[in-house]
């Protein structure tokens, strides 16, 4: 889809389809009111075809005393209600009328609408935002023939409209960053949706190498299992050992700040299927396992939108990729491994496999590049979904600031999360008889269940400033991937690179 900002008046606009609002009770948006000389916009609503409920839409064609073939009447619900989500339900309504419509192009004025709050950059970014998550399809994997029968949507080119010649600086801003962050999705989105026999350890690994051809900011350095074997990553290799797929450290640069600024740095959960291993998952929804891999996908994406963006930062990031499938070498519970920092682990559940890739992530990071900040997500526990649903990633972080600092970026761009405790009572609740620590609560049985994933993590980065989100319910939903939490990691990075700019 190609966009474009622009400021005009509706009513002279010559596209194919011109998109304005109407409010609950009949009454027009200024757009709409300046698209209805002729009267016909009211007559409609008189007649009781809008009524402006939030997410209805009505398409109209050829009416009377306009230049534009078609006008999509959408429902903005009450004026003194409109608010964020508003915005988008209305920008998602529109996207999926038009798609059904022939138009090859269109002009929304939804982008006029002020939220409180909120500036123009924002308007514009939400709304390209709003259209691309309801225009993406991934259809690669249908037969060439189901591929040849599906109705192709024949619209190409949105122009998002603002009020001003004067808004228009800020309405391309909010393009451009709308855009990048759009690569950053539907990369994610598009490896999430992929199956566990198409998108395997070794495929992730060389879609991150296909990522920094792609970008030339972007390096990639790949440790294979030998490399791991050599720095000692017991906690990462026992979970890969019930597999046939060999596991992958994916590490990534992007060094754009300062030679001596110290990185931020992402890691991502990797977990190409999880069967639970040993501990096997009940074959109800064990398909949705695929989506394991959302916290390293999520690492790639946010890395595109960076170097698309061309943030002035530093970024390391780091995917421990594996399966987690039973077999003869798999983890048994009870085994005792041996992480890379030393912690040895006493394996009670070999479904609590998330947390032995990651912590040797993690270490690998400390050492090698003492990051300012480090942020893992991981679809780590289903408790966090029982907690939180499938609307905010749970947070968890060692510093308070930092935890602000990704909630206010997730209230910005619309990918919230929620911050749970991380306090030292939780740490005996991991006490093991036989080793330094265990993988699953020894204590309290299944309470708290998202904590003490995240308790678990804590005990391997003390030393660090960092973050932890637990995505396993915001990740994907239904069947498919979301792309988060892509959107709250670039708008951290965005609002990080504008701190230290100013």
């Amino acid at each position: 889809m190609e966009y474009s900002v622009k400021s005009g008046s509706p009513e002279k606009q010559r596209a194919a389809c011109v998109v304005v609002g109407i409010f609950e009770r009949r009454k027009p948006s200024a757009a709409a009111a300046a698209l209805d000389a002729s009267g016909t916009v009211a007559s409609i609503m008189r007649r009781g075809d809008m009524d402006g409920k939030l997410g209805t839409t009505l398409l109209l064609h050829k009416p009377a005393g306009v230049l534009c073939d078609r006008v999509l009447l959408v429902g903005l619900g009450r004026e003194r209600d409109f608010d964020e989500a508003a915005y988008r339900k209305a920008h998602a309504a529109a996207a999926k009328a038009l798609r059904a419509t022939g138009a090859v192009d269109a002009v929304s004025y939804l982008s006029h609408q002020p939220v409180k709050g909120r500036d123009w950059r924002w308007n514009v970014q939400q709304a390209v935002l709003s259209f691309e998550d309801a225009f993406y399809r991934l259809d690669a994997l249908r037969g060439e023939q189901a591929r040849k029968e599906l109705p192709q949507p024949k619209l190409a080119r949105v122009a998002i409209d603002v009020p001003r010649r004067s808004d228009l600086p800020e309405g391309e801003r909010g393009l451009s960053e709308a855009l990048a962050i759009v690569e950053g999705v539907n990369l994610a989105k598009t490896l999430g949706n992929l199956p566990g026999n198409v998108c395997t350890p070794t495929y992730l690994a060389e879609q991150a190498q296909a990522l920094a051809r792609r970008h030339k900011t972007i390096a990639v350095k790949v440790l294979e299992q030998a490399d791991m074997e050599k720095l000692g990553m017991g906690a990462l290799l026992s979970v890969a050992r019930g597999s046939r797929q060999p596991p992958k450290l994916i590490l990534l640069e992007y060094l754009a700040g300062a030679k001596e600024e110290k990185p931020i740095a992402l890691v991502g959960k990797g977990l190409t299927f999880d069967a639970g291993g040993i501990s096997l998952k009940p074959a109800d929804k064990m398909d949705e396992m695929k989506f394991d891999m959302c916290g390293g996908a999520a690492v790639l994406g946010a890395f595109a939108a960076a170097a698309a963006l061309k943030l002035p930062l530093n970024l390391v990031g780091a995917i421990p990729a594996s399966e987690n499938l039973p077999d003869g070498q798999a983890n048994k519970p009870g085994d005792i491994v041996k992480s890379m920092a030393g912690i040895t682990i006493e394996v009670l559940n070999t479904d609590a496999e998330g947390r032995l890739i990651l912590c040797d992530a993690l270490t690998y990071v400390e050492k090698n590049y003492q990051p300012t900040v480090c942020i893992d997500m991981a679809t780590l526990t289903g408790a966090c979904v029982v907690a939180l649903g499938s609307h905010a990633s749970g947070l968890f972080t060692n510093t308070p600031a930092l935890g602000r600092a990704l909630l206010a970026a997730g209230e910005q761009i619309g990918d919230r999360a929620w911050e749970l405790p991380l306090w030292p009572e939780y740490e005996p609740q991991i006490k093991s008889e036989f080793a330094d620590i265990a993988n699953i609560a020894t204590v309290g049985g299944r309470e708290a269940g998202a904590i003490i994933g995240a308790t678990f993590l804590h005990k391997f980065t003390k030393k660090m400033k960092w973050a932890h989100l637990d995505i396993a319910g915001t990740a994907w939903h239904g069947k498919k991937a979301t792309g988060r939490p892509v959107p709250l990691l670039v708008q951290y990075l965005l609002n990080h690179a504008a701190k230290r700019e100013s």
